[in-house]
Order: structure tokens, then C-alpha cells, then sequence
């Protein structure tokens, strides 16, 4: 058993004890163990102070002894994990159908909690003769943190994966509106119904030659353990998707499209990625590629066929009850007002905490500070709305702008009579407005939430 093995049977011990995985700390400790590295050099490397590394590592040791029936410390932790290896599998021999390699030791950190322990109700689990070997690189998919209510949802995508087999799966939504927690949720929950893994943010892949590369290095090693040969060729991306059952999730897609244009146009050097979404909506394959972002690609936008393999969810905002447990938090859920303050902002569950965050900075109540149908703007909130401002093209501002002078919705009608904006741009610009999630639209009406117009008239006209 490699370094890199041990520590990914370690992360299952201790979600086994704890529910949580080993955080970035816990699993240097354990690193620079194995690596005979001294607690001051382990601190070094962090930044902290070595008494805190030895916290660490003392909880880490009495999690591992409790959990494999034996004293591990920092001496023996090495031995330890090669006993318990040994003991997985001399277990797995006497089952004539099991395959050695039934505990997957493959992939980055962060496992299903499935490892056998010194408990026999345990070993039992192991032992199951039907094992899927599981490969994940999970590393950048973020912790997750308070789900609220999102079962209809959750539900949605999983019948499309699952049931429906769909290819390729938008989340949009505008900021904070939570559709990266829902994502975390939905991949904690089937991750193991596929072979493969696997969350990406495009911010650290900004080419399609790079994000290629990172998926086919990871389907090549992996393959490369499970199988004799050394000398594998690399196939195309395509066909380990077609090879194999792969979960693929690209979180902040926006990022592959450019500032100050209408929704969804490639920057220059992502344009491949255009292809490559082709590729997976119409080859044949058995894996779901999910893009999560403020916008989405226009050749996804554009499908409304529900027979394709194509699925667009537009998360919206929390109902009255979730809203009121992010109120309670910050002890205003007993305010009178806390549903016209939900209704004012929208369920949005960051839009939420941070006007509650700020109400009770203040010391004041939600009748004391939003009286009748004010909009407080606190300064991250600011920092939010700023950013996909921001994106937006001359025309959509002028747009927003509009929209903005109105507290009733607005007849496309009389949007068309404005003499700013011809009316052929006028069509495209709210089209693309509503791809970004800025506007809403009920029937030939149109209007913006509370939130974003006071920000547009205070801050983006």
C-alpha cells in the first residue's frame, strides 16, 4: 500500500468515526508521517505552530485505535495500515467470488464512508460480493455547508441521471442563489451509481486542452492500476466516457464566456469547449457531464426538446419555511416582518444571510431597519452583484436601466417604443438577460427583483 493509498483509507476511518472527511491539516499530519517528516516541519510547511500539529495528530491517533482495534500512533501509523491491509485481504480470500481489490484505494481524498473496521458488522459490508470500484477526483468540489430545502429539486436531476440517462445537465441560477450546494448534495448522494467521479472548477481550467488532459491523466492511471498492462495508450475523451460510467461536474462555467457580450458567447480560448459539449449531447455514451454557472452555452440554452438528452434546471429562490431557518440563525426569525423580508430578497440564500448578518450587527429588528419596502445593500452583498454586473453588455445595462425607473412590471410593448435600443437588439438583449437570470418574465411582462434594482439605480446606472 502506497502513501497515496494510505491516506485515502485513512479519509474512510475517519468519516467512518467522525462524518466528516480529513480536512487539509488532518491529511498533512498523516502525510509527513508516512514521510517521517517531524511535527515542527509539518507546521512549517502550514504556517502554524507545532503544538497545534500535535493536537492534531493526538485526535488522529485515538480516531485510527478506536476505529482499528490497536494503539496507532506516530511511530507505528505505517505498520498499522499494512496490518489492516493484510487483514482486508486475507477476508476478501475467503469469499470465492470476491475480487482482491474489493476496498478501491484509487482517486483523491474525500471517499464514501464503506472501509471495513475491527467491527464484524463492518467486515460484513466489506464482504459484499457486489463492489463497484469507484475513482474520484473531488478535491475542488467545496465542503458542504447548510442544505436547505431542495428535495424537489435534488429529485429532478437525479431521475435525469439516474432514470433518464441524460447526457448533459445545466444548473443555472443567479449568485447565491445555492446552485453549487445542491451539486455538492446531488454528488454526495449518487456518486457511487458511477465508476468515475469527478468535480472541476474552470477557473484553474480555462482551456479545453488543459481540463482534457486532467480527466484522461485520471482515467489513465486509474486504468493503469486496475489492469496489467503498463503501456496503455490514451484514448480520446469521448471514448472513456463511452468506456465507462463517469459523473463530470464543471462548476463556474460562466467563466469559459466573455464579459460585456450577450449571455453565453466563448471567449477565444475556450471555443473548443463548444465541440466538446457537442460531442456530449450527441455521441453515444453512458456518462452526464454537469455545468453550473451564472450563464450557460447558447447551444444548450437553445434545446427545448425534452426527447434529447439535454436538461436546463433554473434553480429559484427558498420557500417561506427554509428562509426562516437562515433567519433563526441571526435570531430574527420571530420578526413580524420575516416573510415580506424572504419575499424581498428573494429566497436568495446568500442575499439572506447577508442583510440578516447585517440587522444584527446593527442591534436592530427587521421592522426597525427595512421599514414598509426598503432594500438594505450591505457591502459583500455589493461585492456580489458587482461581479456579474459586470458581465453584462452596454445594451443589457441599458436594459436593466429601464427596468429599473419601473416598480411594476413592464409590456414588452413598451419596451419596444423606448428610442433608446432598437427593437431587433432590444429582443436579443432580454433574451439574454433572462439566460443570465436578471430578469423575470410573466407572459409579455417584464421586471427585475427589489435587490437589483436598488442596486441598478444606486450603483450600475
Amino acid at each position: 500500500m502506497n502513501l497515496k493509498e494510505m491516506l485515502n483509507v485513512a479519509d474512510r476511518i475517519v468519516f467512518e468515526k467522525t462524518g466528516q472527511h480529513l480536512d487539509d491539516l488532518q491529511a498533512a499530519v498523516l502525510r509527513g508521517t508516512l514521510q517521517r517528516e517531524k511535527y515542527k516541519e509539518i507546521a512549517k510547511d502550514f504556517d502554524c505552530s507545532e503544538s497545534r500539529i500535535r493536537e492534531i495528530g493526538s485526535e488522529l491517533w485515538q480516531i485510527l485505535s478506536e476505529e482499528l482495534g490497536e494503539d496507532v500512533n506516530k511511530t507505528n501509523f505505517r505498520s498499522a495500515m499494512e496490518r489492516l491491509e493484510v487483514s482486508i485481504y486475507s477476508n476478501v480470500a475467503q469469499e470465492e467470488s470476491m475480487q482482491i481489490n474489493s476496498v478501491n484505494i484509487c482517486g483523491e481524498a474525500r471517499y464514501p464512508p464503506n472501509l471495513p473496521n475491527s467491527n464484524p458488522q463492518n467486515q460484513e459490508i466489506s464482504n459484499s460480493k457486489q463492489i463497484k470500484t469507484l475513482h474520484q477526483d473531488l478535491s475542488e468540489m467545496p465542503e458542504l455547508g447548510d442544505f436547505f430545502d431542495r428535495t424537489p429539486e435534488l429529485n429532478t436531476i437525479t431521475t435525469w441521471i439516474l432514470q433518464q440517462r441524460c447526457r448533459l445537465i445545466t444548473l443555472t441560477g443567479i449568485s447565491g442563489i445555492g446552485k453549487t450546494t445542491l451539486a455538492v448534495q446531488l454528488v454526495q448522494q449518487i456518486k457511487h451509481e458511477f465508476e468515475y467521479a469527478v468535480w472541476y472548477t474552470l477557473d484553474e481550467f480555462p482551456t479545453l486542452e488543459k481540463f482534457q488532459s486532467n480527466l484522461i491523466q485520471l482515467f489513465s492511471h486509474s486504468e493503469k492500476e486496475d489492469s496489467s498492462p503498463t503501456n496503455q495508450k490514451r484514448l480520446p475523451l469521448i471514448k472513456y466516457l463511452q468506456n465507462h460510467r463517469c459523473l463530470i461536474v464543471l462548476d463556474d462555467v460562466h467563466n469559459l464566456f466573455c464579459s460585456s457580450q450577450l449571455a453565453g458567447k466563448y471567449k477565444p480560448e475556450s471555443e473548443e469547449y463548444r465541440s466538446l459539449f457537442k460531442q456530449i449531447e450527441k455521441l453515444s455514451h453512458q456518462s452526464c457531464l454537469m455545468l453550473i454557472g451564472w450563464e450557460q452555452p447558447r447551444e444548450v440554452t437553445q434545446v427545448k426538446n425534452q426527447n434529447t438528452s439535454i436538461r436546463t434546471l433554473q434553480l429559484q429562490g427558498l420557500g417561506i419555511a427554509a428562509g426562516r431557518e437562515i433567519l433563526r440563525d441571526y435570531g430574527l426569525e420571530e420578526s413580524d416582518n420575516s416573510e415580506a423580508l424572504i419575499h424581498r430578497y428573494q429566497g436568495n440564500p446568500l442575499w439572506l444571510k447577508s442583510v440578516a448578518n447585517l440587522i444584527q450587527d446593527l442591534g436592530g429588528g427587521v421592522n426597525q431597519l427595512l421599514p414598509k419596502d426598503t432594500v438594505l445593500l450591505p457591502e459583500d452583498l455589493k461585492d456580489v452583484l458587482h461581479q456579474q454586473f459586470d458581465r453584462l453588455s452596454e445594451l443589457e445595462k441599458q436594459v436593466i436601466s429601464l427596468l429599473a425607473k419601473e416598480s411594476q412590471p413592464i409590456d414588452r410593448a413598451k419596451l419596444l417604443e423606448n428610442d433608446i435600443i432598437p427593437a431587433s437588439d432590444l429582443l436579443n438583449v432580454l433574451q439574454s438577460l433572462s439566460r443570465r437570470c436578471l430578469i423575470e418574465q410573466q407572459a409579455n411582462f417584464y421586471t427585475i427583483s427589489p435587490v437589483l434594482r436598488q442596486y441598478a439605480i444606486a450603483y450600475a446606472m
